[in-house]
């Protein structure tokens, strides 16, 4: 008996060595085929020392103030490589992969504010500053100062890496449910949590929406004459989930409303919602009472026509 609990013993001793090592050897392939994604040269930019590499546990190391928002979108590692060249700025590419190609997505629309300048996916370009994602990845490439020749070099830079990242990834499926009559396509936000929301439309100290890693919400601005309402759409788990967070956020925000699901809020604008099944549908800012209920029908159509 000895004998044979010596023998088990061993066993689980050398699977465990196995797993041990094929961790670090999937870990090391991942660090190998991040920085396969990114050029060692162009344009006469070259690497400069070696790469950061930073995983979720690091990451506060390489960017301290925003960290929190990429470990939202589940953040997974960061590959940074700096570029230098004689007499011009240097340039730094950071590549992010993301466990999902929609949290990819989310991070980028976090805080996009320009259109598309066709590198990747979706992407943008400002003072120096490019943008994108493609599948599980979210890139930037930084000009330390904008320069003919530089924006030359980043946009240089961001292809070359898009061209690597095979395959494309799939937007966020609750995209779909957006109305497009007078969307702005700059204004969408994709999120998971309370800290997502409360960044781009603050709504109440608790989270009354019961907004977590589980849920799914996107946000979007829409034009309205002058004005502009804002959208917000919930995906929870199921519909026991959506008519809790519904019932908790009337209460909350809106109690007046229970029947009618719209009302006048203090600043002179209306809001507006409803429940569908696993969806939660609000509307913010809107400037009459037809226009936020309008909003709310319009989203309540799109889900409609996915359910048939």
């Amino acid at each position: 008996m000895a004998r044979r609990g010596s023998t088990v013993r061993n066993m689980k001793c050398t699977a465990f060595f196995l797993m041990l090592c094929l961790c670090l050897l999937l870990e090391g392939c991942e660090d190998r085929f991040m920085t396969g994604l990114i050029p060692e040269e162009l344009g006469g930019w070259k690497a400069d020392g070696q790469d950061g590499i930073y995983d979720r546990k690091t990451l506060y190391d390489y960017i301290d103030g925003a960290a929190e928002v990429y470990l939202a979108y589940d953040f997974q590692q960061v590959l940074a490589r700096r570029f230098v060249k004689f007499d011009q700025p240097a340039i730094t590419a950071d590549i992010f992969h993301m466990r999902s190609s929609e949290d990819a997505y989310g991070i980028f629309s976090f805080e996009r504010e320009a259109g598309d300048v066709g590198i990747g996916q979706d992407s943008e370009y400002a003072a120096g500053f490019l943008r994108f994602w493609k599948g599980k990845f979210f890139v930037s490439v930084l000009a330390d100062r904008e320069t003919p020749a530089s924006r030359e070099a980043v946009m240089g830079i961001g292809r070359a890496i898009a061209d690597k990242i095979k395959p494309d990834g799939a937007r966020p499926k609750i995209l779909t449910f957006l109305p497009p009559k007078d969307l702005i396509p700059t204004s969408i936000r994709y999120f998971h949590q309370k800290s997502g929301l409360d960044y781009h439309y603050f709504v109440a100290d608790k989270n009354v929406l019961g907004l977590d890693e589980k849920t799914d919400a996107v946000l979007a601005q829409y034009k309205m004459g002058k004005s502009k309402a804002r959208l917000l759409i919930v995906g929870y788990p199921n519909a026991n989930s959506a008519a809790t967070a519904f019932d908790t956020f009337m209460k909350a925000y809106m109690p007046e409303a229970r029947d009618t699901g719209v009302t006048q809020t203090e600043n002179g604008e209306w809001a507006a919602a409803q429940v569908r099944g696993s969806f939660v549908m609000a509307v913010f800012d809107a400037p009459s009472r037809e226009k936020a209920d309008g909003l709310i029908q319009a989203a309540i159509a799109k889900l409609e026509v996915e359910d048939e």
